[in-house]
């Protein structure tokens, strides 16, 4: 069984920044890649960032050059460095990775339960 775990989080003032984290546990293989998605009331889900193995990044145009997301490989650790936010990036986020378990033949998604980020105006 995998688990993804996640803190960080809560309520900052625009311009503000926060931070989050996501640790997996369980029976783990290899990570293939770690992200971080959100999901604001009334929207869908949302790619933030992400980080594949060999450290390519992706972000939404509406965080590059704001948001950083970085591992720690030793601790399954995936962290996402949120600066200058915006009322707008207000959302529940959740941590994202795809990854083998021990004896699996194939790659599968798992998710955290998510972490609330509010942003004042």
């Amino acid at each position: 069984q995998v688990q993804l775990v996640e803190s960080g989080g809560g309520l900052v003032q625009a311009g503000g920044s926060l931070n989050l984290s996501c640790t997996a546990s369980g029976s783990i293989l290899v990570i293939n890649a770690m992200g971080w998605y959100r999901q604001a009331p009334g929207r869908q889900r949302e790619l933030v960032a992400a980080i594949i193995v060999g450290g390519e990044t992706h972000y939404a145009d509406s965080v590059k050059g704001r948001f950083t997301i970085f591992t720690d490989n030793a601790e399954n650790t995936v962290r996402l460095q949120m600066k200058t936010l915006k009322p707008e990036d207000t959302a529940v986020y959740y941590c994202n990775a795809n990854l083998f378990v021990e004896s699996g033949l194939v790659s599968y998604d798992y998710w955290g339960r998510g972490t609330q980020v509010t942003v004042s105006s």
